[in-house]
């Protein structure tokens, strides 16, 4: 007879000691992902050219789409796999596990094949300039080459977490983003771009292989028995959760399209540094993403569980203690722009450009934590509508409705605020919709 799923710690102990537990690994796993990012940044800003920083930066939305194709059955998979834990349905979670793990696959491998039929097009419609489409085309190629390998990654590293393995998972995190730090020095120089692009596709290989050892051997509810079949209403519960958590991503490489488009009238130079910023300002968005999904199994186990009150004790705590820990990060960043994109690159121009763009994203970041964490409370209880708004508010619509608009009345300056007010204004609209949500799940509890 199979051993139940030890989730024990989720009725054991105090709510928020558990809530930690869970998501500081997430968040150690948050901030190495960053060296992921960093690290071809770094490496590439070094060599001083221009359009070869800005070719890997408007690569940036191809690694968003792949990312959220991984979160439709990583984030999908895993709200539905908390939700069976709550209720002790061990089969099915194995069923579920299996499913999201070879789906991700071949949709990985479809996703590439597509997009490397269209690259050039592609990498011109997100803002890549004649000077810079060589450098982009040799490193999006080998990114989609990689594609399978980047996209299945977001299963086991998600799903391991729904079983109290934040540890590990985080493991397998660290251990690509090492490997890509390590090739990066060795790949550059020769391979330029195209070097770059191989040793994140190779660190992420390593971690795929780490994270299913560990499923094969350690998990006691991961399964990867080959199926691309799951019953309707499971796939259903994952589609519904899972898009909504990769209209984020999609919508996110729209936007980022939508702002290159928006630079590229102020030459390569204004795009190399929005995408150092961009990847500066990753070291408060994900630490802001780990503490926000690292909350998502405990939130799914107690709406699977039906305690409503224990549910919105945590929100509490969440909101409270995000809002000081953004406010707190944007004080440091505003502080130290200058000295911080310094140590990304030593191109002074970009760095001048780079402190403005830097300090108004920075600010935005209590407001876009704030709907981080409401995104994920709605996926993890399976509220897949007011998820849905909320993805496509703060990097979706509402960040291009007020870009254009800001663009189009202020121009350059419009374009550096407008993140910040897409931010303030997405965090309004998610606080009504999340209080409406749970007014009315508690009113159904209760009749």
């Amino acid at each position: 007879m199979q051993e139940k799923p030890s989730t024990n710690r989720f009725e054991t102990g105090a709510l928020i000691p558990n809530y930690f537990h869970l998501a500081l690994p997430v968040v150690m796993g948050s901030i190495v992902t960053i060296l992921y990012n960093l690290a071809d940044t770094y490496f590439i800003s070094q060599t001083g050219n221009t359009p070869l920083i800005a070719g890997v930066s408007v690569c940036a939305p191809i690694f968003m789409i792949l990312m959220a194709f991984g979160n439709i059955f990583g984030q999908g998979g895993s709200s539905l796999l908390s939700r069976l834990l709550g209720q002790q349905r061990t089969e099915d979670a194995q069923r579920v596990s299996a499913f999201c793990f070879w789906i991700a696959l071949a949709v990985g491998a479809a996703v590439g094949a597509l997009l490397l039929a269209v690259l050039d097009p592609f990498l011109s419609l997100m803002g890549a300039s004649a000077d810079s489409l060589p450098y982009a085309r040799e490193y999006g190629a080998v990114l989609l080459l990689g594609a399978p390998l980047i996209v299945v990654n977001f299963i086991h590293m998600n799903l391991l977490r729904c079983e109290g393995k934040s540890g590990l998972s985080m493991a397998g995190t660290v251990i690509g983003a090492v490997v890509n730090v390590i090739l990066d020095p060795l790949l550059i120089p020769g391979m330029g771009a195209r070097g770059a692009a191989l040793a994140t596709v190779v660190g992420y290989a390593c971690s795929d292989a780490f994270l299913l050892f560990i499923a094969l051997r350690m998990s006691r509810v991961l399964s990867v028995k080959p199926t691309l079949r799951l019953e309707g209403g499971f796939l259903r519960d994952v589609l519904s959760i899972g898009i909504t958590a990769a209209i984020t991503n999609i919508a996110t490489s729209v936007c980022t399209m939508l702002l290159n488009q928006q630079l590229l009238p102020y030459g390569d130079a204004s795009i190399a540094a929005m995408g150092i910023v961009q990847k500066v300002i990753m070291i408060v968005q994900m630490i802001l993403v780990g503490f926000s999904f690292g909350g998502v199994p405990l939130f799914g186990y107690l709406a699977g569980a039906g305690k409503q009150r224990e549910t919105g004790r945590l929100l509490r705590f969440c909101l409270l203690f995000l809002s000081g820990l953004s406010l707190a990060m944007t004080l440091i960043v505003c502080l130290a722009a200058g000295p911080l994109l310094g140590l990304v690159t030593p191109v002074q121009n970009l760095v001048a450009l780079g402190v403005p763009m830097l300090r108004w994203l920075a600010a935005g970041s209590i407001f876009g934590g704030i709907v981080m964490l409401l995104t994920c409370l709605c996926q993890a209880s399976g509220k897949a509508l007011p998820a849905l708004i909320l993805s496509l508010s703060r990097q979706g619509v509402v960040f291009a409705a007020v870009l254009l608009t800001a663009s189009a009345l202020f121009g350059y300056q419009g374009i550096l605020v407008s993140q910040f007010f897409a931010d303030l204004l997405s965090a309004l609209l998610a606080l009504v919709i999340v209080d409406f949500s749970l007014s009315d799940a508690s009113d159904s509890q209760e009749e």
